[in-house]
């Protein structure tokens, strides 16, 4: 047998033994009463005591326990208990009535007394108590068959009691001419007891399945109490009869079962409460038969009485005929009622019958059953069309014979689960797993499994396509859609079990991080199309050359990355030296030609490596890498960095610099410092440039490039632009109203003239506020930034010099392309890098250039400034070459507020080589505006 049968045929052991204490006391109790009647309790007037009053305690125990489940028990059988009370109540003030005749007054009982009136009030409440706990017919054909089953039973005893006793009875009673009362007393008490034994046996097989165990004992008590009753009625044994005999036992246990039978019962688990359907429904052949079997049984009954008189050779008595003939007559009708039942219920079994045929055989699910042995019984025909295999072929097969091997072990562990939890918790359970189609594939099903007769039954439906997509959907969400490689979570996920696998802190283990130089260039030179074209191409370049145990990743854009697992090598120099060779090759590589199109596409690569390190997580190895990367790509581009824990506390601390650059501004620790822009022909001040200054706690004044930091601290210059231009305007507007107007140069990044934050209306809006003319505002501009798209740039000065704004290019022949800024952006005003200006004395080379430079802006129109003049030689020699202005320390170093105004009221700084009586070039002491820019970019006047 295969484990999945042999799990199926073992049954769980249910039956469970409580309250056998409680048992064996009331056997113990009953037992020893049953000894003392025997023996006749050791004297006659203790035998009378125990006869009597011992049957009225044991009774009236029976009425107080059936009161107090009635008041703590379940509503819906509430009166039932109440009336089992009253009539054992009955039963204890007959018996107590019976003992003060006999042992308080010592005489014997009349007949009729008072207990007679108590004894017939015992059997009407529990008649009645039986009906209550019977389950009610739902039809009038059912109420009528329960009034012929009761007459059946009742018929049947009252005819074979008539024929044994009753008959007799009443013939002695008519002969000794005693009164009515007597003779109806006589009578009553046996008809009495025919009546409670026929509903205790007619509503035994429709008891209700609520507290069975309880029901099932009280019955057992009334009914024992009848056969006493029975017994007592018997002229032979009445006769004879006196209390405390053993008679009395049968009265003394039916009482305590009574009793007993709300609490002890009680006690069982399937009493408390309504049961659900059992783990596997059991049929009850011999309840049944009984059931159907007791009109039968009861005209054999009624049958037999009539035959006891011919073979007696008795005259059958008119009350036997009539009885007999009313039993019969009762049968017939029952057996009729029965027939159209049968009929009716036979016509609806097909109509249901083929109700479930046409969904079972309809249904697109399949549906198995599974005998204990794990056998399949039963395919239904859609087997077909999911498995592809006739259910005929199926049927015979073993269950696990068709469940894929890997997939077994789980079912097995899910169905021994299943079994081993009760009916009532747990009623379905749901298996995954995949089983063998005709053709050999595997197909995915998820069944429902319910128990059926000890075996299973099984709903089960293809879910392939599901699982398919399901692993499709898992797939993309893992994966880049344009490249299909691992994406970000992916492959920090496997980065994190490289981490904590088997080589866990292997410190071989590496992340590459890798960013395409110039990519941006190629999507906005040749579309977007094309950069896709080129990712693709890079992705399958990074997945050929790492191993298979390697992940490579887009992590977006043009970022990728890859996991080179460590191979446990203890040398960490060696193995440092392996994976920067890696990333060296994989860097040329990434950098050869990409076929796009017809034409060829270059872009380079910055890699940045991080090695693994003990207890680190997947989040601080893979930002080490990223840190590296990034400095690569500030180191030049095109090359690899291995991670330094520098690296990250470089990191810390620009990032506390820009908390604390904006706490400077926002605390107003920043100071605006100006120096004088110099023309050189006679010393007067033509304008002067704003410049920044961080005053630190201890009073010591940083400049830009020493607060600042790195150039990509982009968000700090652009807050500390925004303050340098609103306190430039607001300074030179305050100056201007104390009459020492003088133009204002601000230098602002081209990045953020091209934020969309700073537009020119609010340049102009600036201006207005502070009441500043627009001409005497110049921005000084930087070319060094290879990012900035000359068509915005070109748009945004234009838009500013129609404001009045005055236009300066800052750090002339220093950036990558001055000539091509000089050709196209409406400059004013040409202002040479310092580095041109510091060797202009030394070098013959950098004088022929620097010369050159201002022989071009001369030629253009142009205004030039010399930025860095801190000597008397490099001013002699500039204003040689043709400089028209200065600014640096030769002259005056930058000022503060209340020196900058000393200097404008004496209008002119010292210049070397210049004679106090010479004569201004500047009229106003401003740098003028020319009437137009350079030839490519014409300007209106303003």
């Amino acid at each position: 047998m295969s484990a999945l049968g042999a799990l199926l045929a073992r049954q769980p052991a249910t039956g469970r033994t409580r309250g056998l204490r409680a048992q064996l006391a009331l056997a113990a109790l009953c037992a020893g009463y049953g000894v003392g009647a025997a023996v006749g309790w050791g004297s006659p007037r203790a035998a009378l005591f125990m006869g009597d009053f011992g049957l009225s305690v044991a009774a009236l125990i029976a009425a107080v326990s059936c009161f107090l489940y009635a008041r703590a028990g379940d509503a819906r059988f509430r009166p039932a208990w109440l009336l089992f009370s009253l009539s054992s109540a009955m039963a204890a003030g007959g018996n107590a009535v019976w003992g003060w005749y006999e042992v308080v007054l010592g005489r014997a009982v009349p007949s009729p007394s008072p207990a007679d009136l108590f004894f017939l009030c015992f059997a009407p409440p529990a008649i009645v108590g039986l009906l209550v706990l019977a389950k009610r017919p739902v039809t009038r054909a059912g109420w009528v068959c329960l009034v012929l089953d009761a007459w059946l039973i009742g018929g049947s005893l009252l005819t074979l009691s008539w024929s044994l006793a009753l008959a007799h009875t009443a013939h002695v009673v008519n002969a000794a001419g005693e009164s009515v009362a007597r003779a109806a007393l006589s009578l009553a008490y046996p008809l009495l007891d025919i009546v409670l034994v026929s509903m205790v046996l007619a509503l035994h097989f429709r008891r209700v399945n609520v507290n069975r165990s309880a029901v099932n004992t009280a019955i057992a008590g009334l009914a024992l109490t009848v056969l006493c009753d029975a017994l007592f009625t018997a002229p032979l044994l009445r006769s004879a009869y006196t209390s405390g005999q053993l008679l009395d036992a049968g009265w003394f246990a039916g009482s305590l079962l009574l009793a007993y039978a709300p609490w002890g019962a009680h006690s069982d688990e399937d009493n408390a409460v309504e049961p659900g359907p059992e783990p596997w429904p059991v049929s009850r052949p011999i309840t049944g038969s009984l059931a159907a079997l007791t009109p039968y049984l009861a005209a054999a009954v009624c049958t037999l009485g009539i035959l006891y008189n011919v073979v007696e050779g008795r005259r059958v008595d008119r009350v036997v005929v009539l009885t007999g003939c009313t039993v019969v007559l009762a049968l017939v009708v029952r057996q009729a009622i029965m027939l159209l039942d049968n009929i009716a219920l036979a016509h609806e079994l097909v109509q249901k019958e083929n109700y479930f045929r046409s969904l079972v055989q309809g249904s697109s699910d399949v549906i198995m059953i599974a005998e204990p042995s794990g056998v399949l019984r039963y395919v239904s025909p859609a087997a077909a069309g999911v498995y592809r295999r006739d259910a005929e072929d199926l049927v015979g097969a073993e269950l696990a014979s068709i469940i894929h091997p890997d997939d077994l072990g789980g079912v097995v562990h899910e169905l021994r689960r299943f079994l081993a939890v009760p009916s009532r918790d747990a009623r379905t359970t749901r298996i995954e797993c995949r089983f063998r189609s005709g053709t050999g594939d595997w197909l995915h099903v998820e069944s429902t499994v319910n128990r059926h007769e000890g075996g299973l039954l099984l709903n089960s439906r293809d879910v392939t396509e599901r699982v398919r997509l399901q692993a499709q959907l898992q797939h993309n969400a893992e994966h880049d859609p344009l490249t299909d490689l691992p994406n970000r979570s992916l492959f920090t996920a496997r980065v994190g079990r490289a981490l904590d696998g088997r080589r866990a802190g292997d410190p071989g283990t590496a992340v590459l991080f890798i960013d395409l130089d110039g990519f941006k260039a190629v999507n906005d030179s040749i579309g977007h199309q094309a950069g896709d074209e080129l990712l693709v191409q890079a992705a399958r370049r990074l997945q050929e050359s790492v191993r298979t145990s390697d992940t490579a990743a887009r992590l977006g854009g043009d970022e990728f990355a890859a996991l080179i697992v460590g191979d446990g090598t203890r040398d960490q120099a060696a193995r440092e030296c392996q994976v920067h060779d890696i990333a060296e090759r994989l860097r040329l590589r990434l950098s050869q030609p990409y076929r796009i199109g017809t034409g060829d596409v270059r872009v380079a690569a910055s890699i940045g490596v991080a090695f693994a390190e003990p207890s680190i997580t997947p989040k601080d190895l893979m930002r080490n890498a990223d840190l590296a990367m990034y400095r690569a790509k500030a180191g030049g581009k095109d090359r690899v960095e291995l991670y330094a824990p520098q690296m990250q506390a470089d990191v810390v601390r620009r990032s506390e610099l820009a908390a604390r650059t904006r706490t400077a501004l926002r605390d107003g620790e920043f100071a605006l410092l100006h120096q004088p822009v110099v023309h050189l022909a006679t010393g007067t001040v033509a304008a002067v440039a704003a410049q920044p200054r961080w005053r630190s706690s201890q009073g010591i004044l940083f400049t830009p490039a020493e607060f600042l930091g790195a150039p990509e601290d982009g968000e700090r210059a652009a807050e500390l632009s925004t303050w340098l231009l609103e306190e430039a305007v607001e300074q030179a507007a305050e100056r201007a109203g104390a009459g020492h107007a003088v133009s204002v140069c601000v230098r602002v990044p081209a990045s953020r003239l091209l934020d969309r934050t700073l537009p020119p209306g609010s340049v102009e809006a600036l201006l207005t506020r502070y009441g500043l003319p627009s001409g005497a505002l110049m921005i000084e501009v930087a070319d060094s930034d290879p990012r900035i798209s000359f068509d915005e740039l070109e748009q945004r000065l234009v838009a500013l010099r129609r404001l009045g704004v005055r236009i300066a290019l800052d750090g002339f022949g220093s950036g990558y392309a001055a000539v091509n800024a000089l050709r196209r952006l409406p400059v004013d005003v040409l202002k040479l890098d310092r580095c041109l200006v510091e060797g202009v004395v030394e070098s013959a080379r950098l004088h022929k250039i620097t010369s050159g430079l201002l022989r071009i802006a001369g030629d253009l129109g142009m205004q030039s400034v010399a930025d860095g003049v801190d000597v008397p030689e490099q001013v002699r020699v500039l204003r040689a070459m043709g400089c028209t202005h200065g600014q640096g320390m030769a002259f005056a170093g930058p000022l503060d507020e209340y020196r900058l105004r000393r200097t404008l009221i004496r209008g002119k700084c010292a210049v070397p080589g210049v004679g106090s009586a010479a004569r201004p070039v500047l009229a106003g002491g401003s740098i003028p505006l020319q009437s137009r820019s350079h030839d490519e970019t014409p300007v209106p006047p303003t």
